[in-house]
């Protein structure tokens, strides 16, 4: 049996005000139902992710910021960064946790800049909606073994993919570097570290 997290509920004051915020974000409106003054549900959807938020009237007893820690993962965080700016959610500067595991509640043990050579989970940022609720960005490039069923690749986005196909081309290049010929089975060799790099598995030479 799969249990699949696929809905976080998200604790706010005005309802207008979020809806106004994430859609600056640019994530995607999935719903807005309202059956009564005292019950309204609005779901939204981050870029390429398979969990929405959820927030409205008459949905938690949590009061309005009270969500902390709310995770996003990015392969870029320069970039993702760079896009919150553009969208006016006023993130952070970059990060990475004194201690080197992940990163610990508030401000607590931040060192300015990513992990070093952005080393894969190390990297974050903050920022928070309009009520409070806080969100962070992890950078995540190379996943560790076990974190992805090794039966299973798939690309949340157009995006997603498109990274994953500049990584594999430029470790592609060097493969073909190392043996000082042209790989005519190139597309086997794509596949193979493809998979590899999703699952935590060791990627191809």
């Amino acid at each position: 049996m799969d249990f699949k997290l696929e809905v976080v509920v998200i604790p706010v004051a005005d309802v207008d005000r979020a809806v106004a915020f994430y859609n600056g974000l640019g994530w995607r409106q999935d719903a807005d139902f309202a059956t009564s003054e005292s019950f309204r549900v609005v779901q939204f959807t981050p870029p390429g992710s398979p969990t929405s938020i959820i927030f409205g009237t008459g949905l938690t007893t949590q009061q309005p910021g009270t969500a902390q820690g709310l995770q996003l993962i990015v392969d870029d965080i320069e970039a993702a960064r760079a896009e919150l700016t553009d969208r006016g959610a006023e993130p952070s500067e970059v990060f990475h946790d004194a201690g080197g595991v992940f990163h610990h509640a508030g401000t607590q043990d931040r060192v300015t800049g990513p992990a070093s050579e952005h080393s894969s989970y190390g990297s974050f940022l903050s920022f928070s909606d309009p009520d409070g609720n806080e969100w962070f960005l992890q950078e995540i490039t190379t996943r560790l073994p076990g974190r992805i069923d090794s039966g299973i690749t798939s690309f949340a986005s157009v995006d997603d993919l498109t990274s994953a196909l500049k990584r594999v081309a430029a470790a592609h290049g060097e493969h073909e570097a190392r043996t000082g010929q042209e790989d005519p089975n190139w597309p086997d060799w794509y596949a193979t570290w493809l998979v590899a790099e999703q699952s935590g598995a060791e990627l191809p030479q």
